[in-house]
């Protein structure tokens, strides 16, 4: 009783064959998994804080607190 030879030849083309859907659908899930958990949450986060955002304010308070050096507070 011998052992059955090995099937070498066609043997990556057979392998792609199955793998290269299987690899091409995973990619796909991966993308739309990764888009709808980070991409859309943080664009609706940049969209609700830019919202209310008062830049002229936030430049006020940046200047009273002194961070500028080239913009006097109001005060003097």
């Amino acid at each position: 009783m011998s052992l059955a030879k090995p099937a070498m030849r066609g043997l990556l083309a057979k392998r792609l064959r199955f793998h290269l859907p299987i690899a091409f659908a995973l990619s796909i899930a991966a993308a739309a998994v990764f888009k709808y958990t980070v991409t859309e949450p943080r664009k609706q986060a940049y969209a609700d804080f830019y919202k209310e955002y008062d830049a002229m304010k936030e430049f006020n308070a940046m200047k009273e607190a002194g961070v500028f050096q080239s913009v006097r507070p109001s005060g003097e």
